[in-house]
């Protein structure tokens, strides 16, 4: 697959000679239509793209449009090095450049990939993925960044400039219908108030069927999921008084009220491995068979699209996100000044059923939320001095951020019997239950009777080992007893109103500075100082009473005694899941509270050179750093990486919540590049390698949420899987090369597109922190030498359009193609192979008919128009497997008996059509 892919992507680029799909200009700026040179601001100067020293793609309105993108997911298609995904909810959406990204839907990491909007940072990735109304243009910025925009990012940054006032009354507005029921309405209006106050509105509306259907035990259609129901609001003013002075005050607003987002199961086998390797697969997979008598169903083909889940518990998604800013331009002659000022509120609401499958296991509660609370202040300086051999760039920033999390997990009605069967069906090769009896077992029909079988059996095994009669009856009696209290725990046991409070302060100064050495070679220096505290503090609220009686009983002093086997292993059984998550009432007493500060300088040192007007050769170096925080998750309350015995095996003390601590991420950029530019077409090539420190890995183990700070190691690890702290070095190190080509061979025709080769490994030998003191987690056992996730190694993106009058009365026709091709790469954090997404291709093409001066167009569209299957992340279905040591065929290595971890996946968008009317004045 690899090698097609090779062959596809060179011929792409050969066909489309292609990348930046389309101009990118400062409203107000002329720029030629059949130019290939693009104009950004990406260094806060507005400048020809063959002239800025950095890598950077741009898309305009007209290209983003062509392409049918309405949120920012849609420039997967036309930046190569760029990856976005959603997951479980679009509020935590990842985006990833040249490989490197935060995953995960838990609130407390940011991205590695910072998103503006208007200049303002939004908290998290997600924001993007909202309709973004009447855009300008989008910037994606490559590497680190930091000492041109307010808020530093490690791996790169989405820059998105929505459409200004303008001083000319002038209107649009389109209709869109298509299939799922398709319906999007959007329109703008703007125009002058007098000679020196424009306005502007901007309104989106948005509904659509789900991709889903949600069907009941005999396949009858009783729902659906992943629909869409939003809108959006923007409005402006811009105020120019005089040629010195420009005041654009902006608020918005967003609306969603949707179901989403469901999974669907994508490996439901339990395999064993064979001589000489590979896999055979079992007659069942005992968790599917437990699964099965609680009314779970696994569709044959999860891309048929059909999903069950326990009734009632539907998945929703509710999400208000509202802000205003203030952007104040003032000229001096001498220097310029620009403040930035901004408030926003952000609240989304995701709940539902959290196992995703037909039984009643784990579900997040309605009162379930995440709300973001921002204020943010960017002051800039810039102008020129020494006869303009200096332009210099002095700025500060200031943000106070108020993060809560309510996060509600609770039992279902059906959690305790499927804990205690699952455990009765042993992690063994072989089940110790048939599947009928699973079955009747996860029903309730002969739960208690298993149980007592079990204990039998335990009582008869332990007597033949040769423990004592009296001692054996006391320890089988133990376990039965606690596998009774495990399949009795009551539907509604668990959080209730449990909340996670993050307040983080964050002040930084930076400058960026170009020396212009002679006439065609350039020195670009920038320094930022960065200084960062959290406050950390939970409320946690659970009502779950039978773990703090499994903790007080004699089966934590079972499960660490060793010599009992089998039996400890039950007891430990019982615990973990019992306690799940360090659920218990025992929390109730807590007073969580801790502070981080830290303080980094970060940088960029670039030396460009023209030898002629139509290069530009560059080479830079760049350290780039992202805060550290809190991983907001009780379910890694007390585990330290350095845990004798699991956490959950005893209450949980204040003392512990230094473990929910992670470090900052640190990189070390550095990057060669040239920039060719002719009248008609340009091509920019870029060699990069990144070397991250205590990269910050968020993965979902099947249990809960676990965050570590990767970093790899110089020498060998010591039998504790640790090194000395002089031996840390890099964990994670991304690099390769970029092309972008972009032409207009012809009048009215553009072809435009990108290559990345780009490979994030890491290091052959891992550690958990930055001292080297803490092994790298068990879940993450594939990653030494291996791609990083969601890092496909080689993509090739391609756009044509064609755009040819018809007839001499100004109309003109719209033929569009763009596509993205991406080699393998695996979709789960942990690597397992089961999560591995084959290589593919998503193509969107548009045709329509335009009026003169596109007053007006008529376009049938269609997005992924060859319904290619694809999985934009798979994960571990939650608790869906018999233990963490027997979930993937990767640890038939490690000794492993079996491996039957059930995986879901987020599927990609299918085949989507449909048509636009537009019209404008």
């Amino acid at each position: 697959m690899k090698k097609s892919l090779w062959l596809i992507s060179a011929g792409a680029v050969a066909l489309g000679s292609s990348v930046p799909v389309a101009w990118a200009q400062d409203g107000g700026t002329a720029v030629d239509p059949e130019s290939v040179n693009i104009i950004v601001t990406a260094t806060r100067r507005a400048s020809p793209l063959s002239d800025v020293p950095i890598a950077v793609s741009a898309v305009t309105a007209q290209a983003m449009q062509n392409s049918g993108a309405t949120d920012i997911r849609a420039l997967n298609q036309l930046a190569p090095s760029l990856l976005l995904s959603s997951t479980g909810t679009e509020a935590n959406a990842s985006a990833r450049i040249r490989g490197i990204g935060t995953v995960g839907d838990n609130p407390g990491l940011e991205s590695s990939v910072a998103v503006f909007i208007d200049g303002v940072y939004r908290s998290r990735t997600g924001a993007g993925l909202n309709e973004l109304g009447e855009i300008e243009r989008v910037e994606v910025l490559r590497g680190p960044q930091g000492t041109l925009f307010g808020r530093n990012a490690s791996a790169g940054l989405i820059n998105i400039i929505s459409k200004a006032p303008e001083f000319k009354l002038a209107g649009k507005a389109e209709i869109t219908y298509g299939n799922y029921d398709y319906w999007r309405l959007a329109g703008r209006i703007t125009g002058p108030i007098s000679d020196q106050l424009a306005l502007s509105l901007d309104g989106v509306w948005s509904r659509r069927d789900g991709f889903y259907d949600l069907v009941n035990a005999s396949g009858a259609k009783v729902g659906e999921t992943n629909d869409r129901d939003r809108y959006f609001l923007r409005g402006q003013a811009l105020f120019e008084p005089n040629d010195a002075l420009s005041i654009r005050l902006i608020g918005d607003y967003t609306h969603r009220d949707e179901s989403c987002c469901g999974a669907a199961y994508m490996e439901t086998r339990e395999r064993r491995p064979v001589a000489g390797g590979g896999y055979s697969t079992a007659p069942f997979n005992r968790i599917a068979a437990i699964l099965a008598g609680q009314g779970s169903v696994f569709a044959a083909d999860p891309y048929d699209r059909d999903l069950t889940i326990t009734a009632g518990r539907n998945y929703v998604s509710k999400l208000k996100d509202w802000g205003v800013s203030g952007e104040v331009n003032y000229d001096l002659g001498g220097a310029k000044l620009t403040s930035i000022t901004a408030y926003r509120d952000y609240k989304s609401q995701d709940y539902g059923d959290y196992d995703y499958s037909g039984a009643d296991l784990l579900y997040r509660d309605p009162n379930t939320y995440r709300q973001f609370r921002t204020f943010t202040q960017e002051l800039r300086a810039q102008g020129s001095a020494f006869n303009d051999v200096l332009d210099w760039l002095v700025g500060g920033y200031y943000a106070h951020e108020k993060l809560t999390l309510e996060d509600n997990i609770v039992f279902g009605a059906d959690y305790g019997r499927f804990a205690a069967c699952r455990l009765m069906a042993g992690a063994g090769v072989n089940s110790n239950l048939t599947a009928a009896q699973l079955a009747a077992c996860g029903s309730g029909l002969a739960t208690q009777a298993l149980i007592a079988g079990t204990q039998a059996q335990l009582n008869g095994g332990l007597v033949l080992a040769g423990v004592p009669a009296l001692q054996a009856g006391a320890i089988s009696t133990g376990l039965g007893n606690g596998l009774r209290a495990l399949a009795a725990i009551p539907s509604g046991t668990g959080d209730i109103a449990s909340l996670y409070h993050q307040k983080s302060e964050n002040w930084a100064l930076f400058t960026h500075n170009i020396i212009h050495i002679a006439k065609q070679l350039d020195l670009t220096l920038g320094l930022r100082y960065t200084h960062e505290s959290k406050r950390f503090s939970a409320d946690l609220n659970n009502n779950n009473a039978t773990c703090a009686a499994l903790q007080a009983s004699s089966l934590p002093a079972i499960a660490t005694n060793a010599q009992l086997g089998s039996a400890a292993a039950l007891a430990g059984g019982i615990l973990t899941l019992g306690c799940l998550g360090n659920g218990s009432t025992g929390l109730n007493a807590l007073d969580l509270n801790d502070k981080i500060s830290d303080g980094e300088f970060s940088g960029t040192a670039v030396l460009s050179w023209k030898p002629i007007d139509e290069l530009l050769v560059y080479g830079s170096y760049s350290k780039g750093y992202k805060a550290g925080g809190y991983n907001l998750d009780r379910f890694q309350l007390g585990s330290t990486g350095l845990n004798a015995v699991p956490a959950v095996f005893a209450p949980r003390t204040n003392a512990d919540v230094t473990s929910l601590r992670f470090a900052a991420e640190k990189v070390d950029a550095f990057e060669v590049g040239l920039k060719y530019t002719q009248p008609k077409w340009s091509a920019n090539i870029a060699a990069f390698r990144q070397e991250f420190k205590n990269f910050q890995l968020n993965t979902f183990n099947g249990t809960s949420f676990v965050v570590q700070n990767i970093n790899g190691c110089d020498g060998a690890l010591t039998a504790a899987r640790t090194c000395a702290g002089g031996d840390v070095g890099p964990g994670l190190i991304s690099q390769g090369v970029e092309l972008e080509l972009s032409a207009t061979p012809v009048r009215n025709v553009r072809v435009a597109g990108g290559f990345t080769y780009a490979r994030a490994k890491f290091a052959n030998r891992l550690v958990g922190s930055g001292d080297g003191t803490v092994p790298l987690d068990p879940a993450l056992f594939l990653l030494p030498g291996s791609i990083n996730s969601q890092a496909p190694e080689v993509v090739t993106t391609v756009s044509a359009s064609w755009t040819p009058s018809l007839g001499s009365n100004g109309l003109s026709a719209l033929f569009y193609i763009d596509g993205r091709m991406s080699s393998d790469f695996n979709t789960g954090s942990d690597l397992f192979p089961e999560k591995r997404q084959d290589g593919y291709a998503v193509f969107n093409a548009r045709v329509g008919i335009r009026g003169p001066q596109q007053r007006w167009a008529v376009e049938f569209w269609g997005q992924n128009i060859f319904n290619q299957d694809y999985s934009q992340v798979a994960f571990s279905s939650p608790l869906q497997s018999s233990s963490p040591s027997t979930s993937t065929t990767g640890q038939f290595a490690l000794g492993a008996p079996m491996a039957n971890q059930l995986i879901s996946a987020y599927l990609g968008d299918p085949r989507t059509y449909g048509i636009t009317l537009r019209g404008s004045f």
